[in-house]
């Protein structure tokens, strides 16, 4: 330090701390071997407090006010001193102030998961972050078990701290609270009060600090749980899922017969899927049909259709060059009524020395003699 600066340290008498960081929370006033006059002014603004500390100990605490520095407003340190008389000459303190107001906007989150026990899933693992406020409000607590003897001590100072103290509230509530992880989200509120209140037991007589705000703003699941619960949501939606995978169906079949460009791969899209539409037809059908009661078509309006092959015989059907099925012999019935499987199509079954067109298989071509010819043209 310069002469210049020195003498200017001598004739100051004016201590005060004008903050425009917002996020100091202790500032120690600078001056020269820490020298303060007699009669100095001492000047403590809305939201702060002056400590003064002598020899190492904190004497005289100061709330907001203008005070002209004496042994009369000075008790503890004349005290500490043995100014009986007063002093003329000046004396030596540390001067410290601390910030009452919030600070405000502070960011807080589970590092790692934590684990919980959910009545509905079982044991899952769990985030969550948000924001909190600090404030001081015991300035002698903080500078001996906190700040010490830094001369400039911020919020980021301490957040480190606060962090691992809130995370570890926020473990304990949510344990002790015992909420199912689909209704946390609807809890922030009565998560939130209850963790700062966890908070402020641990730092308030121990730090002298006290957290004024706390809020969750997300509680998150591992991204695995998160798809479960989609895909059940989506599940609860479609409802039927055999209804919904014969509308589905259907729509296939509309979207490759209304696509002349599709070709071969439209065609075997087609088959494969008309011979899976076949098969859900053909269970309904055949649970109504043995149904008490159900009715049955009159011979005098319908012709007795031919026998079905042998129920135990699996057949496999030819398709772009792959093998499909194997199908039932009423899965077969149905994939030929709706012209899936004709006349040509080469079908297989155990037993069968080589693949060979359906209408040369005995036990399927009866099935073929009742395709009508193709209608006259159109006049």
């Amino acid at each position: 330090m310069g002469l210049f600066d020195r003498l200017r340290g001598e004739l100051i008498d004016i201590i005060e701390w004008i903050d425009d960081s917002q996020n100091t929370l202790v500032w120690r006033f600078p001056r020269h071997q820490n020298e303060i006059k007699n009669g100095a002014q001492l000047i403590v603004r809305p939201g702060q407090v002056a400590v003064f500390v002598s020899s190492g100990e904190i004497a005289d605490v100061y709330q907001p006010g203008h005070y002209e520095l004496t042994t009369q407003n000075m008790p503890i340190m004349s005290t500490l001193n043995g100014w009986k008389y007063g002093f003329a000459s000046p004396f030596k303190a540390e001067v410290y102030f601390v910030r009452t107001t919030q600070i405000t906007d502070l960011k807080w989150g589970t590092p790692n998961p934590i684990m919980m026990r959910d009545p509905e899933f079982g044991p899952i693992r769990i985030r969550g972050f948000g924001t909190y406020g600090l404030r001081a409000i015991d300035a002698k607590a903080l500078l001996k078990e906190i700040v010490g003897t830094d001369g400039d001590f911020g919020a980021d100072d301490i957040t480190t701290l606060l962090r691992s103290i809130i995370a570890s509230s926020f473990a304990d509530v949510v344990s002790k609270l015992q909420m199912p992880a689909l209704d946390l989200a609807t809890k922030y509120t009565e998560l939130s009060e209850h963790i700062r209140k966890e908070v402020c037991e641990r730092i308030d007589d121990e730090y002298g600090l006290d957290c004024p705000q706390l809020y969750v703003v997300n509680i998150s699941l591992p991204e695995a749980v998160e798809k479960a619960l989609d895909t059940r949501t989506s599940m609860g939606v479609i409802g039927d899922m055999q209804r919904y995978q014969q509308y589905q169906m259907g729509t296939a079949m509309t979207a490759a017969a209304e696509n002349p460009s599709g070709g071969g791969a439209a065609e075997g899209m087609g088959l494969g899927v008309g011979m899976a539409m076949a098969h859900q037809m053909g269970m309904g059908l055949g649970s109504a049909a043995h149904q008490p009661g159900a009715a049955q078509p009159s011979g005098s309006a319908q012709q007795t259709p031919p026998a079905l092959p042998s129920q135990g015989v699996a057949w496999h059907v030819a398709n772009q060059g792959k093998s499909e099925g194997p199908f039932t012999a009423e899965v077969m019935a149905s994939l030929v009524s709706q012209g899936q499987v004709t006349s040509e199509t080469m079908v297989w079954s155990a037993g069968m020395p080589q693949w060979l067109p359906a209408s040369q298989v005995p036990a399927l071509a009866a099935w073929f003699a009742q395709v009508p010819p193709p209608p006259p043209p159109a006049s």
